[in-house]
């Protein structure tokens, strides 16, 4: 993946905040609540990417989705993966911040 120049203008920024959050985050709840912050973002974020399918524990209702899968066409598909991709990053990064809050939260509460 190439970063275009909206990327390299957007990082800086965009590190700052996180820089912020972490920060505010620390001085209001400590470490032991950024690792419990974390748990709960963590959570939430997991929970959304194992219902990327959909929030039915109905196995009807999967095997529907399944079905109607298989009648796509290759555009369709790929369209369909494409969308779902987009939708997926901004879960990746929930995680790996969710991680880094549960491992510098809980790791430095126990530590210091």
């Amino acid at each position: 993946m190439r970063f275009t120049k909206w990327d390299y203008l957007a990082f800086p920024l965009l590190a700052a905040i996180l820089i912020g959050v972490f920060y505010g985050a620390l001085r209001l709840v400590g470490f032991f609540g950024l690792g419990v912050l974390g748990l709960i973002i963590g959570f939430i974020a997991v929970r959304m990417d194992l219902e990327r399918d959909g929030a039915s524990s109905d196995p009807r209702v999967l095997l529907e989705q399944f079905r109607t899968r298989d009648r796509m066409s290759r555009a369709e598909r790929a369209d369909f993966h494409a969308s779902q991709l987009a939708r997926l990053k901004p879960l990746f990064v929930a995680q790996v911040v969710a991680a880094g809050f549960v491992i510098l939260g809980f790791g430095f509460h126990f530590l210091l």
